[in-house]
């Protein structure tokens, strides 16, 4: 789909087409904000009270408006906007002319355990949470249970409280409020004319591929990178005696076939991005700031890519990278730094014991920012320098050379003393580029 250039001057109305509750606050900030963004949450406030006094329809605006609100740039904007629809929050329409007219349709977000259910919600938000947050979120979503085996239910009932009176009958009215989510749309979704073909027709109940079963399918193939053929056989081997999907027989046939070409790991993290809880706050146009931002909103496999310029990484080194995000749990902008950084001083290689033992390291520091990350490699690397120096005075290594800094070092910050521990530790680090 081609996207429209968005000006100051469009305009945008904003309809509510739900019922928000506190509860979606919680939600939203909780388990959609890890996912989406600050700056994305701010917008889906943002156009909320923008709405009139009914919290149904808003006047028209433009988006200049959403500019000085926000104090966020407009490219800035529409890549939040883009992320509330990519989860559903947020719809949008617009009406092409001289201004273009954008209406926004706003969306509830969906239940807690709707959320945690979602095949593709709940995996991302795993992944950008880690294990430790992701339990505690979960923790506090999760709803006690009370055992009433020794009780008795002594609910009324409607017709015991009220009596039956004669009243005019009422036809349904659709135009009143009321709570709406709205689903997760793929842009690219299994052929199931394809599937059907491929399996005989007395195996296969004519109702088996309702609208839930094909969100269901289609997450899993994005998720699990599968296609239509892959997801054929495992259709098929996924039917009950009644010709139907079984749901949960399907997602761990899924997670048991790309485990099993993925060498026992599950879906690779590669191409995940840096967490938006831990990245740079805009406004800063520096030089350092903008290679911040390139780590942060590159994936690694991205990065591995154009370091073979444009030809596909090797297995060896997608694996390499993926323990440091699996084994590790480096976040995905400091392994781009610790990829850039050690390809930069070990001659384009990444040495398997190198990688392992400055991923360690950081590990133990700490490290979970693109800019902590890339200010210890400035560190790190004043103190090679310190220890290649009286090595250069010797004969026969005077040919050898310190390896050019990185394009973020600033070569004017003050040198940091090294201990005798971190010299022995750094010189088993020399060897290996040597």
């Amino acid at each position: 789909m081609k996207k429209l250039s968005v000006l100051p001057a469009d305009t945008y109305i904003v309809v509510n087409k739900t019922v928000l509750t506190d509860k979606d606050q919680k939600i939203i900030s909780m388990l959609y904000q890890p996912i989406i963004g600050f700056a994305a949450v701010s917008l889906y406030y943002t156009l909320i009270d923008d709405l009139d006094r009914s919290e149904i329809i808003s006047n028209d605006f433009t988006h200049h408006h959403l500019m000085a609100t926000m104090q966020l740039n407009l490219e800035d904007i529409v890549i939040a906007r883009e992320k509330l629809e990519a989860v559903g929050l947020l719809k949008t329409y617009v009406k092409k002319d001289n201004i273009n007219q954008y209406v926004y349709l706003l969306f509830s977000p969906v239940s807690a355990n709707e959320f945690f259910n979602h095949p593709i919600l709940n995996v991302v938000l795993y992944n950008n949470l880690g294990k430790r947050e992701y339990e505690k979120v979960i923790g506090f979503f999760k709803v006690p249970r009370v055992n009433l085996k020794d009780y008795e239910e002594v609910t009324c009932a409607f017709d015991e409280v009220f009596s039956s009176v004669r009243g005019t009958v009422m036809e349904a009215n659709e135009d009143i409020g009321k709570r709406n989510s709205n689903s997760i749309r793929l842009q690219k979704e299994i052929d199931y004319s394809l599937i059907m073909a491929g399996i005989p027709e007395s195996q296969i109940h004519e109702k088996c591929f309702n609208s839930d079963t094909k969100d269901l399918i289609n997450s899993l193939s994005y998720i699990y990178q599968l296609d239509t053929l892959d997801m054929q056989g495992i259709i098929r081997n996924s039917l009950n005696e009644k010709g139907m999907i079984d749901k949960q027989l399907l997602r761990k046939s899924c997670r048991e076939y790309y485990q099993f070409d993925n060498y026992g790991n599950l879906p690779t993290l590669i191409y995940n991005r840096q967490p938006e809880f831990l990245k740079k706050p805009k406004g800063d146009h520096s030089k350092w700031a903008k290679m911040v931002y390139t780590f942060e909103n590159i994936t690694p496999y991205q990065l591995l890519k154009a370091k073979y310029k444009g030809a596909e990484p090797t297995d060896r080194d997608k694996r390499l990278v993926e323990s440091l995000l699996i084994d590790q749990k480096l976040n995905p902008g400091v392994v781009n730094v610790l990829i850039s950084y050690i390809l930069k001083v070990n001659h384009e290689q990444l040495t398997k014991s190198y990688v392992e033992t400055i991923a360690g390291q950081w590990k133990r520091l700490n490290i979970e920012t693109v800019e902590d990350a890339m200010r210890i490699t400035e560190k790190e690397h004043k103190k090679l320098k310190k220890i290649v120096k009286p090595k250069e005075k010797d004969v026969s290594n005077k040919n050898q050379k310190v390896q050019e800094l990185p394009a973020w070092f600033n070569n004017e910050q003050e040198v940091v003393e090294t201990t005798q521990e971190e010299v022995e530790e750094l010189d088993k680090i020399l060897n290996e580029l040597v």
